[in-house]
């Protein structure tokens, strides 16, 4: 015979839901006894979009079972819910956050590392090796594909719901609050490496003639050796930075 609970998700966790089941309680029917986890996951919400699960008033953890007749409200982090005694589930420290970003995300990596925030990318990254290097290295899984986050190795991720890379961009920047620990072009936009000044002669047997003619400091990447300089490119990408924090 099957029992029944009833859920209501609050603030965001409502783009995961049909229209029928946002912002107000509604039946879900099950056998067993699963826990509030995996019936949330079922619902279609990640688990890593949840900070606080409320059931008949008590806050508990993932691992809680379902009972007969629970009334269980869900809420994303934005909601900031004050309870002494609430367990909450999402990481709140964003104090050197870093990020691993799948294959769909290519511009919103650039953008992200141009800010000077740790972003790894590849093309061609599995989900598997996703999940691997986010467990080993203490990343944030940022992705448009909600399964990733439902895989049950993953600890921390968040689901990009904006689709343009710029709105991308401030999206993340928002529900991290990362406004203010921003340091841009201190990264390299091709391989996430750290930028350094360096000496016009080190490098001058890899420019253009005009570029050695036009400019005398130049920056390179640690890593991919690739080579920086203030050209209009740059110019146009710091009027961009100034744009964005000036908006905040």
């Amino acid at each position: 015979m099957l029992k029944e609970a009833h859920f209501c998700f609050y603030g965001e966790l409502n783009d995961f839901l049909p229209e029928g089941k946002k912002s107000s309680f509604f039946r879900y029917r099950y056998s067993g006894s699963p826990s509030v986890k995996n019936v949330i996951e079922c619902i279609g919400v990640p688990h890593t979009e949840v900070d606080l699960i409320l059931v008949n008033g008590k806050s508990v953890m993932f691992s809680y079972r379902l009972k007969e007749g629970d009334r269980i409200l869900v809420y994303p982090l934005s909601a900031r819910i004050n309870m002494p005694q609430g367990i909450h589930l999402a990481e709140r420290n964003t104090s050197g956050v870093r990020f691993i970003l799948d294959v769909h995300l290519g511009k919103l990596a650039r953008l992200l590392r141009l800010l000077g925030l740790d972003t790894l990318y590849e093309s061609d990254y599995s989900d598997r090796e996703i999940v691997q290097l986010a467990a080993s290295e203490g990343r944030i899984i940022l992705t448009r594909d909600i399964g990733i986050l439902k895989l049950n190795d993953v600890n921390r991720g968040y689901w990009i719901r904006a689709q343009d890379p710029k709105k991308q961009l401030i999206e993340v920047l928002t529900r991290f609050d990362l406004f203010s620990r921003l340091k841009p072009f201190r990264r390299c936009i091709v391989c996430n490496g750290i930028i350094q000044q360096v000496q016009k002669e080190s490098v001058i047997d890899a420019l253009d003639c005009m570029t050695k003619e036009s400019y005398n400091e130049f920056y390179q990447c640690e890593s991919c050796k690739k080579i920086y300089w203030k050209g209009s490119h740059y110019y146009r990408m710091k009027s961009f930075v100034e744009q964005l924090l000036n908006s905040q």
